[in-house]
Formats: C-alpha cells, sequence, structure tokens
C-alpha cells in the first residue's frame, strides 16, 4: 500500500467518516474538523455563503471607527509587503465578520477571493475549518494551509489569521491574510502577527492619549520595536494599560490596571519619570529581580501631572528641552558618518557635506564645531547668496577705503572672527571659479590678506563645507576646480535623504518635543508620515508637524488626522478615488510633483517611477507639462 502522508490519511478518514487518526494533523485543526463533523458540515459539500446587509455592515463598522482607521492602514502596509504573491488581507470583527479587504485582482477572481468579502461571516459552524474561525475558537493566531481546510472546495488557499486584543485583552478584531495555495510564503504569519501588535499599540496610544507612556525591555535596541512592552501610567503613577508584549515581560508581577508603578519596578516613581521627560533611557529593575530599560514614547498629559511638587519641578524643566543634542542619530549610516566627523574635526581635516535640501547640513556642521573643543566663534556664510567680489572682501576682510561702498573703518572678515573656531562654507558649489581660486591658495597656506592689504595673518580655522550640488559632476564638467574639491572633502559625509532615514519615528518625537511637548502622536501617525516622500526632508517634516498641531487642537495627533490632511481621499486624481492603495500611490506623486516646483524629472528620481506614470497621476493639475504629453500612460 502507498504510504500516505498524515495529511492525506486524515482526509480519507474524514471522507469515510471515520475517526481522524492522531498527529495527522496539527492540533487546534483536528480539533476544528471534530468541531465541523459535530455541525454536520460536509466536507465535500459547499459552505453557505452569510453576508451580513449593507445597514448592518454600516453599524458594525461605525461601532468600531477608530480600531478600523487603523487596521487599514495596517493592511495597506501589510499587502506592500506582499503584494505580488496573489494575496488578500481581511479585517474582520468579533463576531467573524469581515469589514474591509485589499485584493490582488488575481486571488480576488478566484472562487474564495469572491467568497471573502465585506459582510461576509467566517465562523466555523458555517465556513468551516479556516484560520479566521480558528482564531476566534483558539483566542490565538492561526494558520490552515490546503487541503487542511476542511470544506475541499478550499484546498488550493492557504490563510493565516491573528487576532487583534483590547487592554483587557479580549479580542476586538482579526487580521487575515488568505492566498493561492502555491504562492504561500512562509513568514506571512509573521508578518501578520507583527501587523495586529502595531494595530494593539497604536489603539493603546490612541486610548491613553492623555497618559504617560513608557516603552521597556530588557535590551536598550528593542526599546523602540513591536517587541517593547508598552504601559500607560497616570500622573499619581497607577498603572492604566499594558500591551501584551508587556504582560508577558511583566509575567507574574500582576501587572493590572490601578496598581501603582512601584509595585511592579523597584524604582521611585517620581525620580524615574523626571530622568525620562529629560529625553534619556533608565534602567530599573522589576519586582521580580529582572532588569528592564525604560524610555518615555509619549508624554501625554504630564504637565497635569499633581502627586508632588517635585513632579511639577520635573515637568517644568522638561518642556524647553535645550539640554537634548541638536539632532537625532540613530540611523546606522548617520550615526557612523558622525563618528568619523568627530575624529576628523579634532585634527583640525576639512569635511564636506552632501545632502539634499533640508537635511540637517549645518546642524551636523554646527555639532562637529562642538565636538572639536575649539574656543573660537562658529560662523557660517551662505556662499550662493553673496556675488563673487563681494564674498571674498566678506571671507578676507578689507582695509579702508578698498572699494566703494566700503565701510570706512573696514573689516577683518569672516575668517578672522572664526580663528580658532569654525567657518562654515554652505552651498560651496555656488562660489564663481575666479573666486574658487582665492579660496583654494587660503586652504593651501592658512593665511589671510584682506582686499587692498599688504600683510598676511596666518589663522587656524576648521573648514567645514556643503552643498546639495554633486561637485564631483560640477568639477568634470569644468563648473568647479577638482584641486578645491580634493581640499574641501577630506573628509566627505553624505546625509540620507529623510525618506530613507532608519530613525524616522525617533526623529518625529524629538521634533514634537520641541514643537509642543504636551502633544502627543501615535506611532500609527508616524507611520503614516513615514509612507510620505518628504522632498523638502526635515524643513518639511517641521512644518507639517507644526500644521498638524494646529489640526489637532493641542490633544493628540493620530493617523486619521494625517489622513484627513495629507491622504490619499485629500489629493487623489479622480481616476484614483477610492481605490486605497491607487489613492496612495496617487497622492504620493502629486505632493512629490508639487514639492518639486512641478519638476517631473526631479519626480520621477525620486520615487524611481517613469515620467509617463507621474504625467497619467497629474494631468488634471494646472502646470506646464511638456507637449509630448501621452495620451494614454
Amino acid at each position: 500500500m502507498r504510504h500516505l502522508s498524515g495529511l492525506e490519511r486524515a482526509r480519507a478518514a474524514l471522507d469515510a467518516g471515520e475517526r481522524i487518526p492522531g498527529g495527522a494533523l496539527p492540533a487546534p485543526v483536528a480539533h476544528s474538523w471534530r468541531r465541523c463533523v459535530d455541525f454536520g458540515l460536509d466536507p465535500n459539500g459547499t459552505p453557505v455563503t452569510t453576508v451580513v446587509d449593507a445597514r448592518h455592515l454600516r453599524e458594525r463598522r461605525e461601532q468600531r471607527e477608530l480600531l478600523r482607521r487603523l487596521a487599514i492602514a495596517e493592511m495597506q502596509f501589510l499587502y506592500s509587503q506582499i503584494t505580488g504573491s496573489n494575496f488578500m488581507i481581511a479585517f474582520a470583527d468579533p463576531d467573524g465578520v469581515v469589514l474591509d479587504t485589499i485584493s490582488d485582482h488575481h486571488f480576488a477572481a478566484t472562487p474564495t477571493g469572491r467568497a471573502i468579502i465585506p459582510g461576509s461571516t467566517w465562523k466555523e459552524d458555517i465556513r468551516g475549518t479556516n484560520a479566521l474561525g480558528l482564531v476566534l475558537h483558539e483566542k490565538a493566531a492561526a494558520a490552515v494551509y490546503g487541503r487542511e481546510h476542511y470544506f475541499a472546495c478550499n484546498s488550493e488557499v492557504s490563510c493565516m489569521a491573528a487576532p487583534i486584543f483590547d487592554s483587557t485583552e479580549r479580542i476586538v478584531g482579526i487580521l487575515d491574510a488568505s492566498c493561492a495555495q502555491e504562492g504561500r510564503q512562509h513568514h506571512t504569519m509573521a508578518l501578520v502577527r507583527m501587523a495586529t501588535t502595531q494595530i494593539e499599540n497604536s489603539l493603546l496610544f490612541h486610548e491613553q492619549a492623555d497618559q504617560l507612556i513608557l516603552a521597556f525591555h530588557p535590551r536598550v535596541e528593542y526599546l523602540y520595536t513591536l517587541s517593547a512592552g508598552i504601559v500607560a501610567v497616570s500622573g499619581d503613577g497607577r498603572l492604566q494599560s499594558v500591551n501584551g508584549r508587556g504582560l508577558g515581560l511583566l509575567d507574574g508581577l500582576n501587572a493590572a490596571p490601578k496598581r501603582h508603578f512601584e509595585d511592579i519596578f523597584e524604582a521611585d516613581f517620581v525620580s524615574t519619570v523626571e530622568n525620562l521627560l529629560k529625553g534619556g533611557i533608565t534602567q530599573v529593575r522589576d519586582r521580580s529581580g529582572g532588569g528592564l530599560f525604560i524610555v518615555c514614547r509619549q508624554t501625554g498629559g504630564h504637565g497635569r501631572f499633581t502627586n508632588s511638587a517635585a513632579m511639577a519641578r520635573s515637568t517644568a524643566r522638561a518642556v524647553p528641552r535645550q539640554v537634548h543634542a541638536p539632532f537625532i542619530c540613530k540611523d546606522r549610516r548617520v550615526a557612523a558618518q558622525m563618528a568619523s566627523v568627530r575624529e576628523a574635526v579634532k585634527s583640525r581635516m576639512p569635511v564636506h557635506i552632501t545632502g539634499e535640501t533640508g537635511t540637517g547640513k549645518e546642524l551636523i556642521a554646527r555639532h562637529a564645531h562642538e565636538c572639536s573643543g575649539r574656543r573660537g566663534e562658529f560662523l557660517a556664510v551662505n556662499c550662493g547668496v553673496i556675488s563673487g567680489p563681494l564674498l571674498v572682501a566678506e571671507l578676507f576682510g578689507y582695509e579702508k577705503g578698498a572699494f566703494t561702498n566700503a565701510r570706512a573703518e573696514g573689516s577683518p572678515g569672516l575668517i578672522r572672527q572664526a580663528d580658532k573656531g569654525t567657518l562654515f562654507l554652505d552651498e560651496v558649489g555656488e562660489i564663481p571659479l575666479s573666486e574658487q581660486a582665492v579660496l583654494l591658495r587660503f586652504l593651501d597656506t592658512m593665511e589671510v590678506r584682506p582686499v587692498g592689504g599688504r600683510k598676511a595673518i596666518i589663522v587656524d580655522v576648521q573648514i567645514i563645507s556643503a552643498t546639495n550640488r554633486l561637485l564631483e559632476q560640477e568639477a568634470a564638467q569644468k563648473r568647479f576646480r577638482a584641486d578645491l574639491l580634493y581640499r574641501l572633502n577630506a573628509l566627505q559625509v553624505t546625509l540620507p535623504p529623510l525618506r530613507e532615514r532608519e530613525d524616522f519615528l525617533e526623529i518625529v518625537r524629538f521634533l514634537m518635543d520641541r514643537i509642543a511637548p504636551g502633544v502627543a502622536i501615535t506611532d500609527a501617525a508616524i507611520e503614516s508620515l513615514r509612507q510620505r516622500p518628504w522632498p523638502g526632508n526635515f524643513r518639511e517634516l517641521r512644518t507639517t508637524l507644526q500644521r498638524l498641531v494646529i489640526q489637532c487642537g493641542e490633544t493628540h495627533i493620530d493617523e486619521g488626522l494625517v489622513a484627513c490632511c495629507y491622504g490619499p481621499m485629500a489629493n487623489a486624481c479622480p481616476d484614483c478615488l477610492g481605490h486605497p492603495l491607487r489613492g496612495a500611490k496617487c497622492a504620493q506623486i502629486r505632493d512629490s510633483y508639487r514639492a518639486t516646483g512641478r519638476n517631473v524629472s526631479e519626480v520621477a528620481r525620486l520615487l524611481r517611477i517613469s515620467r509617463t506614470t507621474i504625467y497619467k497621476h497629474v494631468r488634471d493639475l494646472p502646470s506646464d507639462l511638456p507637449s509630448d504629453l501621452p495620451d494614454r500612460a
């Protein structure tokens, strides 16, 4: 007799009405099959399709408006991770009723795809063994692959689902990813679980917007990841809510609502929060002796804490936030380059900083000056706004009467003012060729001779330059002196644009602390912002956050507000309205088109798409489009 796999033996037993052999199936699936048999379902029949009417579907959606918005944002992100794999993402309520779906058109055309629609019900007693129904019964993540489905007609589909819990550990929703059997991806379950964790965390941030929210983990590098525990704490130190990861990390400590912070952690609440509100990371021990790192993720209503005068003093000191470094540097590339900058300025090596407009070149230059320990001033000059001859006079100074309109007393020049300090030459690529020769001569000798003067003075100046131009290309085309470039870029630092930074979340929270310390912003809102192209980089982000603070009425910023102000429905072309994925991409293209001054080539480079695609989405915008605009895209 041909050897049969456990699954084949189980199906043969099911078809014959016999007992399912032990160990042939994963235990949850085997138990589900037995329940389906008890329900009287025919495994070779056609499951009944049950769909709630439009009114009841609308009511169910309205009952979970916040959760639904959070879920849809994660569904879109999840779909972008697995797109092209013949997938459908579905969000269901605790009754197993599907509220929303996002589908690959290939999967949507399959029988199962046509069955997983908003309003359809996926309980076991109706649809047999399936991941969504299994989650409802097991109250845990579940996967059902191919022929593990009770109904044979679903054997070409695999589905993976995970529950969404609220702070009381009650299931409030389910996220499901279903795919064609041949397109199954083994990492999809991990992605689904990550998505549900993100939704749970975002829900906690929303519901506890006026509380202090702390993240904790035994390893400091996990504090800003989904592995971190999250706890909301009131002004008097009482726990309000703890996420699932947090409950796991505090297992055995009864981290229940209304318990005090000091009942769980071996640390004084007031002094711990005082340190956290300064922006630092604090190490504590829990009551079982385990070491944990804690960081503040949301200040909430900390200005209203009233448990002690000490707490009032700590919050008052925390608002200015002047003790912070001038920028966030948790991106690995930026951190590595900053380490090189710190070493370079110790030996007065010239540093050249490149990057798009708004990436923080002057902030890096100022920080390099601080790191150098130099006693002199930091002086910055924008070489792009001063004409060539006048630039030489500004840099090197001039004697009285050296030229028409010169000050009677003359001027020492910026280079001499920066002696023993740092001179920052911003937009150095704008210096005309004739003046470049003067600057090169100075860099070779470090001698300053003022215009109209005869005596040269030797100075000790750290030179830092910056530009958003590609000077190597400029030098190749004879628009910038190659020998000057080699003197300026002894160390070259290239700052990545904001859209490529790994520390976007930390950057947003850092800026929010400076713009509006008492206004909370959720992780989901930050993720929504992360999807934007940010052609203006930090300047654009700061302006956007200031606008959102005004819009939110100084309470909190969530992804709903971001979507309202900047989402796809607010800025999609007529053809893309009503289509979440197309609308999001269309809005991104149109935002970039406006931000770059309607520069199609620049948008194509930023978003790595064709010019034809851009034309398709900006046809209705007033512009000076080229005459070769295609009729069809």
